[in-house]
């Protein structure tokens, strides 16, 4: 009774009271998310310790323990922009702390703050000396030099010093974003643009503002064709600043060519051959510059030219993908043999081919088209269907019935009257006929062109010659015994 009258009556004395109270419960809140914290942090769970480390904090701002336990989760996380802030705290609040020192000066060189790095490993040493420093001491005076080396090399156009210069300086401090976008300009310089590429991206995560960096990676992956890259990257451009004066207008051409190609992709899904070739000169019409994408486009439209009969077309666009981008090309090599094998440039056709394997092992049609090749070759000395109509290897049926129609009509033994003549013109009239049968059939053309005559028993049997009745199965023959002074009598359908 007498404490509560004395604490009603004494104003002073119920706030020392309250105060008292708070810090008491505070100090036990603060162990309690200490006790946590240490806890998790030994456990390598270092979110979760964040989380206890930050209360901590909250409570008592002057606990430079806490600030510096917070800093080396910070550190462990790969966050090192928002450790140096809790480093600054805790030698501000404690100067001979040379743990926080040695571990901001860690930082600071890493990001090429090489100056500051010094500063501290220096007064760590005073407070402390080791070899540890004394060696870190000496990194900073190596990586010094090599930064400066890296400039005077740049500038003076020695491409290898310089190289070797940056990658000593990134050895040490590979958060300086300087190093990287020297060494992206070098690269590209060279023409080592997957290299600048990588290097500029690494910027962007660096650099707090990177619409430029990200403009720059845009237009890199632009100029190596890469336009789905490019249109990403520039995306990244705009979200930190809708409104850029040079990545908005960019985006506008990047997108327009994006879907341009997405259409010139879909058409060859398609089938749709001529549709194909328009697309492709579309796109060449809106960037004649970039050879790049010039020869992304070929690699699709050589295929399409081989498809629609262009084939001289389609070896000149797979060559110059070949010649001009990657010699290696999948798709350029086998393009380019179906088409030398339409031309009957089996040799030519037979190298493409043992390229395209060598290059792409276990693919499958790389293999089997060699094959087909060498099976093309050889049976060039045979009968061929295609020659005795007189067409093309990439002829439609159309086309193949009216060579037949043409030829059956000028070779038919009702025209000759001379005995000698009719059997030449029956020879002549049996090979028309069984070409129609083979070509005109999906399954027999398809056996034809692997290198396989489907009317030939022998052939079938593995054997390389046909017997009979000029390759009819079954000893068919449309003239039946005689051939004489018989009369034909044929529809050409």
């Amino acid at each position: 009774m007498d404490s509560a009258l004395s604490l009603h009556t004494n104003p002073s004395l119920a706030l020392l009271s309250c105060l008292f109270a708070y810090a008491f419960a505070s100090k036990e809140e603060i162990d309690r998310h200490l006790e946590k914290g240490n806890s998790l942090l030994a456990k390598g769970q270092f979110a979760e310790a964040l989380t206890h480390y930050h209360a901590v904090i909250d409570l008592d701002p002057k606990n430079y323990q806490t600030l510096y336990r917070r800093a080396t989760v910070y550190l462990a996380l790969g966050k090192s922009k928002q450790a140096l802030p809790d480093l600054d705290r805790v030698v501000e609040l404690k100067e001979d702390f040379t743990s926080a020192r040695i571990q901001r000066g860690n930082v600071l060189l890493k990001q090429g703050e090489i100056d500051g790095a010094e500063i501290d490993f220096n007064q760590a040493s005073k407070i402390a000396p080791s070899d540890e420093l004394t060696q870190k001491l000496r990194v900073c005076a190596e990586t010094r030099e090599a930064a400066k080396g890296a400039q005077a090399s740049y500038a003076s156009g020695d491409i290898q010093t310089t190289l070797f210069y940056l990658n000593t300086a990134l050895e040490h401090s590979p958060w300086d974003a300087s190093l990287y976008r020297l060494r992206a300009k070098v690269y590209e310089d060279v023409g080592e643009i997957q290299k600048a590429i990588a290097d500029m991206r690494t910027l962007t995560k660096l650099v707090a503002d990177s619409t430029e960096s990200f403009f720059a990676v845009s237009k890199l992956y632009y100029s190596i064709g890469d336009i789905e890259n490019s249109l990403g990257q520039i995306r990244e451009c705009l979200k930190l600043n809708p409104e850029h004066k040079d990545c908005f207008p960019f985006y506008k051409r990047v997108k327009k060519l994006h879907k341009m190609k997405e259409s010139l992709e879909e058409k060859v899904k398609k089938s749709e051959w001529m549709e194909c070739l328009e697309k492709g000169q579309s796109i060449l019409k809106a960037e004649p510059n970039v050879k790049m994408i010039q020869l992304d486009v070929y690699r699709l439209t050589c295929k399409c030219n081989r498809e629609a009969g262009h084939i001289a077309e389609a070896i000149s666009e797979c060559t110059e993908v070949l010649e001009n981008g990657d010699e290696n090309d999948l798709d350029a090599l086998i393009e380019r043999a179906e088409s030398y094998l339409i031309e009957e440039m089996y040799d030519e056709a037979i190298e493409d081919y043992r390229k395209a394997v060598s290059s792409h092992e276990g693919d499958r049609r790389a293999k089997e088209g060699l094959e087909k090749a060498e099976r093309q070759k050889k049976q060039a000395g045979k009968r061929d269907y295609y020659k005795i109509l007189g067409v093309k290897r990439n002829a439609n049926k159309r086309e193949i019935t009216k060579a037949y129609r043409k030829l059956a009509h000028k070779w038919h033994p009702d025209n000759f009257g001379d005995d000698k003549e009719k059997k030449k013109a029956e020879a002549k009239f049996i090979d028309i006929a069984a070409a129609k049968e083979v070509l005109s059939d999906d399954e027999k053309r398809r056996q034809f062109d692997m290198g396989e005559d489907p009317l030939d028993p022998e052939a079938q049997r593995g054997g390389g010659h046909h017997h009979g009745h000029h390759g009819f199965p079954h000893g068919f023959n449309p003239f039946g015994d005689g051939g004489g002074g018989h009369s034909f009598k044929f529809h050409f359908g």
